[in-house]
């Protein structure tokens, strides 16, 4: 979707400060948001995609004054929410409306933290699809303006480059991202020259290399 989460390529926002020896966490509570959040995700009632979603969908102004961790957090209660897990009124008090004489199984059990942690193979797809591009091709992106998630950055859009690798076959998150099934399709690292996304001014032997999918893509 075009939301004020796809900066890329924006000008006027100032400059990115570099903490020196920045740690993992500035805030207790940070690090209880991610905890909060890691174990949410082991009750699998959504993926990352829809997750990211839910993100983008946060309002503009209180998007761009909120930090790392207080959009995770605002995402989180969007998620419980609308899966029903929890009631906006329960947020507010942090009181549970439900009663139960049983201890609550844990979501995420101390045992399996690390193995969570680590799992990173979901979107990968032991799957035989056709390749619709292979490394040399030229490509153009699609314009495209959809109102769910896309992978596809606004910058990036209706512009050429050419195909530097095929990643293999990935599940497609624009379609994942709205329950739409995971429409597996191959994922490209695509160079872009930089004067193609950002005009006459930028560096002649700079590019940008994006990972984008078959469905983002058109022979040039």
């Amino acid at each position: 979707m075009n939301g004020v989460h796809d900066m890329g390529g924006m000008h006027g926002m100032g400059p990115i400060a570099r903490e020196a020896d920045e740690p993992v966490f500035h805030h207790a509570w940070e690090r209880r948001v991610f905890a909060l959040r890691l174990a949410a995700s082991a009750l699998g009632a959504w993926n990352l995609d829809q997750s990211r979603h839910i993100g983008e969908r946060m309002p503009p102004a209180q998007y761009l004054a909120a930090s790392y961790y207080e959009r995770w957090l605002y995402t989180l209660e969007e998620l419980l929410v609308e899966h029903g897990l929890v009631s906006r009124a329960e947020i507010a008090s942090g009181v549970s409306e439900t009663s139960s004489a049983s201890t609550p199984r844990p979501a995420l059990p101390a045992g399996a933290v690390d193995r969570q942690l680590r799992n990173r193979g979901g979107s990968r797809v032991a799957e035989h699809v056709a390749a619709r591009f292979a490394p040399g091709d030229a490509v153009i992106t699609r314009n495209i303006h959809p109102v769910g998630h896309t992978r596809l950055p606004r910058y990036a859009r209706r512009r050429r480059g050419v195909i530097a690798r095929d990643h293999g076959v990935f599940v497609f998150p624009d379609a994942r991202a709205s329950g739409l099934g995971p429409q597996p399709q191959h994922l490209y690292s695509v160079r872009f020259a930089a004067r193609e996304l950002w005009g006459p001014d930028a560096p002649e032997r700079d590019s940008v290399h994006l990972d984008l999918w078959d469905a983002h893509l058109d022979p040039a």
